[in-house]
């Protein structure tokens, strides 16, 4: 490894060889290094790249539907796609991350009946839960159905399909991040599905089929379908080779216990996340519905660092509450941080300073939502200051603390929508979206330091000393 890095160093020009070989050597220690720090970099270092990867691909894919489509059909599919996957995510009600909070304490002790067990019981509970999403939407389409603007019916219809296996889908991701196989956790939903949608989409049309969100809605099913259930496969055979056949112990109502605050929790923080995209498609027509989702979609080549930095903390996090102290976990809490806001601050000037060749791609008229860009990255910031901190609650068994703080957060996030909208249009939305953020920043910093004693912010130092954890 260090002839690599020897060599790597000799290639860099002279300017750049000590700060070069400083950052090569940094990763090359991360590499080689053993325990629960090092693991947690790699595994934010391969979450960060699949997210890259994944970012780039979902933007690429998002600008062949829409040259696809046209403004007005790729508006109506965004809308009906981000709530289906919205409703999907929450369907499991928080047990792809309650597995991620029990997973490593089990494996820590050598519990692998309860391993077994979990996992299992899980897959069970996305797939029964999924479908009875899928009969809920069924009934309340058949009811409302005149109710909804005509242009939405049949793609929600063809989208409440889809419902259990997103649910099979993030139960498998929760189990991959909580066994530290961040390849396997991201890859199928992130770049796997976006991909399956074009090529389908793609062969769709070049056998006939109309070009229009109906098209684009089948094409997403299917590659749903395909997706997860080859993702359930790889899993269980991994999950196999891991921890072997052998009993089960079922602790339902415990983990559903802790399941359910999260659900609350992170339902509440998806909605923050998603509603600004579903009040659009309420209040305003699908051309503007594309225009809106196409900047925030563009902003969402920084919201991948949070992801990344969010997927390799939560075991880390759990880890350490598990067996260590309490200045390991504020140590841990604020390297998060950090490693959340300067990528995030560095990649948002990036992808500002290109904004209207990115819209542009979209089509001519997309770049109307430049302003919108810069509204939203004043937002995703103020959220990165912060890092994982919902994550780090959550694996401190503060789930309950976090839902009437999100529930604030997204009380003023939809009022803010709904009363800017119709004034300001879509830049209303944008407005809303990056103050409820703002907000959720604040009370998450104020949430973690009353829970916690920890002064979360990626400008913080870590004190000295802490009581232990377990006294």
């Amino acid at each position: 490894m260090m002839a690599v890095i020897e060599t790597a160093e000799k290639m860099l020009p002279a300017r750049l060889r000590l700060a070069g070989g400083r950052a090569l050597r940094a990763f090359a220690s991360i590499l080689a290094a053993r325990g629960e720090k090092a693991v947690a970099q790699r595994m934010a270092l391969t979450a960060f790249a699949i997210r890259i990867v994944s970012a780039a691909l979902a933007f690429l894919s998002q600008i062949v539907l829409a040259r696809l489509m046209g403004e007005y059909q790729y508006g109506i599919f965004v809308f009906v796609w981000v709530l289906v996957v919205m409703v999907g995510d929450l369907s499991c009600l928080g047990f792809h991350t309650a597995i991620v909070r029990f997973l490593p304490q089990y494996k820590a002790t050598g519990a692998f009946a309860e391993i077994r067990g979990l996992t299992g019981a899980a897959r069970i509970f996305a797939l029964l839960s999924g479908t009875l999403v899928l009969a809920v939407g069924m009934i309340g389409l058949h009811l409302l159905g005149d109710r909804i603007e005509t242009y939405y019916l049949l793609p929600i219809f063809i989208g409440l399909l889809a419902m259990p296996m997103i649910a099979l889908g993030d139960i498998l991701e929760g189990t991959a991040r909580a066994n530290h196989w961040p390849v396997m956790a991201l890859s199928p939903v992130y770049i796997i599905r976006p991909v399956l949608i074009i090529l389908f989409m793609l062969a769709a049309i070049g056998f006939g089929a109309p070009h229009t969100a109906v098209t684009a809605m089948q094409a997403a099913l299917l590659a749903t379908y395909v997706t997860a259930l080859g993702q359930y496969v790889a899993t269980l055979i991994r999950l196999r080779r891991h921890y072997h056949q052998g009993p089960r112990k079922v602790d339902f109502l415990a983990w559903l216990s802790v399941a359910f605050p999260i659900f609350l929790i992170e339902g509440v923080s998806f909605l923050l996340t998603n509603s600004d995209v579903v009040v659009v498609g309420i209040f305003l027509d699908p051309h503007e519905v594309a225009i809106y989702f196409a900047a925030a979609k563009t902003m969402a080549l920084v919201h991948f660092i949070n992801f990344s930095v969010k997927a390799a903390s939560g075991p880390r996090f759990s880890s350490i509450i598990a067996e260590g102290t309490r200045q390991e976990l504020e140590v841990a809490a604020i390297d998060a941080a950090r490693w959340t806001f300067w990528p995030a601050l560095g990649v948002g000037l990036v992808v500002l300073a290109a904004g209207h060749l990115l819209l542009s791609l979209f089509g001519g008229a997309f770049t109307a939502g430049y302003v919108l860009m810069a509204i939203l990255l004043s937002g995703i910031l103020a959220k990165a200051l912060v890092g994982p901190a919902e994550t780090l609650l959550m694996m401190s068994g503060k789930q309950n603390l976090c839902v009437a703080l999100y529930a604030g957060a997204l009380t003023a996030n939809v009022t803010l929508n709904v009363l800017l909208i119709p004034v300001l249009g879509i830049e209303g939305a944008a407005i809303a979206t990056a103050s409820a953020m703002g907000v959720e920043a604040i009370l998450l910093h104020l949430a973690v330091r009353r829970a916690l004693g920890i002064t979360l912010f990626a400008f913080a130092k870590p004190a000295i000393s802490k009581p232990d954890m377990k006294a």
